[in-house]
């Protein structure tokens, strides 16, 4: 089930980020976490990829976890590519890195993730795809 703000709460979130954290971003171009990663760099977002079997994609140094990005990379949006099971752990960590937005890709929903970042004060989408999304809004963001 589809859950997050309507297309004018997705705008802004969509605006007011400029560095998507994806974690389960794979260096195979056939993946979807690739394709969605290469697009959203074309739109001007940074990508940090996060996946502890990458060492880079797209030309960004990849990590093991949101916990091993450098502290001085602002993280605003977190963008999942992970079984439903594993978002729990992905929203704690979140939470820690202090991004303002949790998004679960087309697919992936769990309440115990969402719970763990609205309880902290960020805002969720769970069951989008944030390139569909984007491109939809893309006439609405500044």
């Amino acid at each position: 089930m589809t859950y997050g703000p309507d297309d004018a709460g997705l705008a802004r979130i969509l605006a007011d980020t400029a560095t998507i954290a994806v974690v389960g971003l794979s260096s195979k171009p056939d993946r979807p976490s690739y394709e969605v990663a290469a697009y959203l760099q074309r739109q001007g977002y940074r990508i940090v990829p996060v996946n502890p079997r990458e060492t880079e994609v797209l030309g960004e140094t990849a990590y093991a976890s949101l916990d091993d990005v450098p502290a001085d990379v602002r993280i605003d949006l977190v963008d999942v590519f992970r079984r439903a099971e594993d978002t729990p752990a992905v929203a704690e960590e979140t939470v820690r890195r202090g991004a303002r937005f949790l998004w679960l890709q087309l697919g992936i929903e769990n309440d115990e993730a969402r719970r763990i970042a609205e309880d902290a004060g960020i805002a969720v989408v769970m069951d989008r795809c944030i390139m569909v999304d984007h491109r939809a809004l893309k006439e609405a963001l500044p």
